[in-house]
């Protein structure tokens, strides 16, 4: 039987299946791209609801929800973006 620690990727703690900082990035964006959808669904369909104020009321609430997400997310990728170009600067 195999318990979670057995299937764990980093069990070894071998770091050949890590991210790089290009691969967070474009996993980073391609979540942002998501959550924004996301937003953008829940504030379309909570707009067309007249007769269910509660359920507009909650899809309002996960829109500002991802709202925030979307704003932690968007930071996320401007560090990131900040430090790989700080990095790749050649100083002489």
């Amino acid at each position: 039987m195999n318990t979670n620690h057995d299937v764990d990727y980093d069990r070894d703690h071998d770091r050949e299946d890590a991210l790089t900082r290009e691969a967070l990035l474009s996993e980073l964006k391609e979540t942002l791209n998501l959550e924004t959808a996301l937003l953008r669904k829940y504030i379309v369909v909570s707009e067309k609801l007249h007769n269910e104020k509660e359920l507009k009321h909650r899809l309002t609430n996960f829109a500002e929800g991802n709202a925030k997400r979307t704003f932690q997310l968007e930071n996320e990728i401007n560090k990131l973006s900040e430090q790989m170009l700080n990095n790749s600067q050649i100083f002489f």
